[in-house]
């Protein structure tokens, strides 16, 4: 089997036998996104955009060097990208900023059952406040979401269209640039839940002529503690601050105050600069290889991955087409937790449960489910090792009478 050219720049993985298979929940971090952050603990440690001397400077230009590295990765103005605490975050401002500014009685908001729950969450609450309706996208046969479908969904009153890019249960891809199309046509606006999607595919905001775009940085190599809003500016410029505080501010009176502009007037208090400034690393270390080169192994190891486990008998695969390097699967008759307690014994990292998407997995008509996720670190190994355990595992839990 060849080498992989980029695992020993994960520390993480250095010295120990494990298959770490949950890089959908969290990426293992390289050595570049723990230098910078060290860096700025180390050598600066100091806050931002107000000191006039040397390590406020650098920090501050660290900062705002990460925020164009971000832009420059998914095509976006500088002034368009948001950092938060996180994927989060950044959904609830849009949603009670934005959402809470355009929604009316009767007026309805397009999700689906794939979603993760801070992709339906602030919607469903929103709704609840102002007389909204949340509409759900009918799934086809293998639960993907399809241009079809949300067309059959979509009318006037269609006010926001909230869509995972990538879903985390199933590994599917949303054809998100037909469905922006569809829902601007009919006068919506479409908010995408790229946790999932930017840390594998190239995304490119103007292309996709998406309004809201949001991601987590802890999934794509950086720190946690950080996430990204994309929003187009004209949207941004209109929206009101949800958090108020130290930086965001224009002018403070007794009575009223004014706001400076987007991206700052979101970024109240004390940001978490080291992971900022890890995230600009990361996104460095994904621009140096290339999203192609990440993608093609990604799929090349589930492939290899599936087609071994599904020829284990006692294993039930969801996901068999699945477009990204996600692996839903069960043993008969055993709970996941249980699986997964077996696996991690073995060192095989796996999860297990319902992935903050418990529609998706009432829609698949089950609990909860086992879930193998692979990176640009994952080997052939780590496949025939997962492969091995599930082997081990069936034959487990059928000697102690599952």
């Amino acid at each position: 089997m060849e080498k992989n050219p980029w695992r020993e720049q994960f520390p993480q993985l250095a010295g120990k036998d494990e298959a770490f298979l949950d890089s959908a929940a969290s990426s293992l971090k390289p050595l570049s996104v723990i230098a910078a952050v060290d860096h700025y603990y180390h050598d600066l440690s100091v806050n931002i955009h107000r000191g006039m001397y040397a390590s406020s400077y650098e920090a501050t230009r660290l900062y705002e060097e990460a925020r164009a590295k971000v832009a420059a990765f998914i095509h976006a103005k500088e002034e368009e990208v948001v950092f938060l605490r996180g994927g989060t975050a950044a959904l609830n401002l849009v949603a009670s900023s934005y959402g809470a500014a355009h929604l009316q009685p009767g007026d309805e908001v397009i999700v689906s059952q794939l979603e993760h729950h801070s992709s339906i969450l602030p919607w469903q609450a929103l709704a609840a406040k102002v007389g909204a309706k949340l509409v759900y996208v009918p799934l086809d046969p293998e639960l993907r979401i399809t241009v079809d479908n949300v067309r059959s969904v979509l009318t006037s009153k269609t006010k926001v269209v909230a869509l995972t890019y990538v879903s985390n249960v199933m590994g599917y891809i949303t054809p998100l640039a037909e469905i922006i199309a569809l829902a601007h046509a009919s006068g919506a606006i479409v908010v995408a839940d790229a946790a999932q999607a930017v840390q594998h595919l190239s995304i490119d905001v103007k292309c996709l002529d998406v309004d809201f775009l949001a991601f987590s940085g802890h999934k794509m190599l950086g720190p946690t503690g950080i996430g990204v809003l994309y929003g187009k500016s004209a949207l941004l410029a209109e929206m009101e601050p949800i958090e108020f505080g130290g930086e965001m501010i224009d002018e403070v009176n007794k009575d009223r105050s004014t706001w400076k502009e987007a991206p700052y007037k979101f970024e109240a208090g004390t940001m978490p600069i080291a992971s900022a400034i890890g995230l600009g690393a990361a996104v460095d270390m994904l621009q140096s290889i290339g999203l192609d080169a990440i993608e093609d192994h990604v799929v090349r190891i589930r492939r290899y991955a599936f087609t071994q486990l599904k020829k284990v008998e006692g294993i039930v695969i969801y996901n068999p087409t699945a477009d990204t390097g996600i692996i839903a699967f069960n043993i008969e008759g055993v709970h996941p937790h249980d699986a997964a307690t077996f696996f991690a014994e073995q060192h095989v990292s796996l999860r297990a449960g319902h992935h903050c998407a418990q529609l998706a997995i009432k829609a698949l008509g089950i609990e909860a489910c086992l879930r193998a996720s692979f990176y640009l670190y994952n080997t052939y190994a780590d496949c025939d090792r997962l492969v091995a355990v599930a082997k081990e595992a069936v034959r487990f839990f059928k000697g102690v009478g599952f």
